[in-house]
């Protein structure tokens, strides 16, 4: 067993493997591979749905997800202001705190 920690171990912890190793074969070892979207316009979809649904304990990760597959702090800042208009202020309030606290500590 490698000791870089999975995608699935990153987001799920070590207490739900069975949630972690569906997390890596499933989400990431196949949709997120799927060739019809690139991982950076997934990236964008996920992070404009965790933030109109008010999915805060996500965002953090796919925050960093989103920086590690291209989107840029601009674009994301971009993104959240936008969806404030469609899923509501609190959402892009909170959205843009945990990025600038996401972006800080880079």
């Amino acid at each position: 067993m490698s000791t870089a920690e999975s995608l699935g171990q990153r987001a799920m912890g070590q207490d739900a493997r069975k949630l972690a190793e569906l997390t890596d074969e499933v989400l990431f070892g196949d949709i997120w591979e799927r060739p019809e979207l690139s991982k950076r316009d997934r990236s964008v979809v996920t992070v404009s749905a965790l933030v109109a649904m008010y999915r805060l304990e996500q965002l953090p990760f796919h925050l960093n997800y989103a920086l590690e597959n291209g989107v840029t702090k601009d674009e994301l800042t971009e993104i959240i202001t936008h969806l404030a208009f469609y899923s509501g202020w609190p959402t892009a309030a909170s959205a843009i705190q945990l990025l600038n606290a996401t972006t800080s500590q880079a």
